[in-house]
């Protein structure tokens, strides 16, 4: 009897390795990928603002965006995130003001000042996406956020692709990547298991 819950203790543990590993790699292999194709629009994950100045973070995933945009992949973009208590502008807000300062028209932007997490951010997308009658996003954050987003994105029943920004905060070290990794790949088992998000705080993702 011992034998046999030793054995059964030890399956449990190999399965766990193994979802987690796997997961870990998956993570890994998203964030290596961009999918970068003709879409109905760029939509680009916010993060945190100093009041209405986006943190660097945003700002890399801002910029990538706009390179997008410049190659003509498609003809709008979407900032997204809310604000918390006290703030006067929200993610989306801060976004959409930055682009414009780069030359991106107000007309071809549409910010959503919804979310306080990747979650609900997308459920705002979400929304947008049906009203316009959209087929394809593609999606801007960091690296090893993508894979989470993409995920959830498809089970709100959006079409997305991937185009990571490969600059920014997110991506400076080895440290900072294996870091990132660790959490996502938490978070997005978390997401699996809870159909939730772990994120409690504008800006996390």
């Amino acid at each position: 009897m011992i034998r046999w819950a030793a054995r059964g203790v030890a399956a449990v543990v190999i399965a766990a390795v193994l979802v987690v590993g796997g997961t870990a790699y998956a993570v890994w292999k998203q964030a290596r990928a961009d999918e970068r194709a003709p879409a109905d629009a760029i939509l680009v994950l916010g993060s945190a603002q100093y009041d209405g100045v986006p943190s660097p973070v945003f700002e890399a995933r801002l910029d990538h965006a706009l390179e997008l945009f410049e190659q003509g992949l498609a003809p709008t973009i979407v900032t997204v995130g809310g604000k918390q208590d006290g703030d006067r502008f929200t993610e989306a807000e801060s976004g959409s003001l930055w682009l414009q300062d780069f030359g991106v028209p107000a007309e071809a932007i549409v910010a959503v000042g919804a979310g306080t997490n990747t979650l609900s951010s997308l459920e705002a997308v979400a929304d947008l996406y049906r009203e316009r009658g959209w087929s394809q996003l593609i999606i801007v954050t960091d690296p090893w956020h993508e894979l989470r987003t993409n995920r959830i994105a498809a089970d709100l029943e959006m079409t997305t692709l991937s185009s990571p920004t490969r600059q920014g905060p997110a991506v400076f070290t080895r440290e900072t990547q294996l870091r990132a990794i660790v959490r996502e790949t938490a978070a997005y088992l978390y997401y699996r298991l809870t159909g939730s998000t772990p994120e409690t705080r504008i800006g996390f993702g």
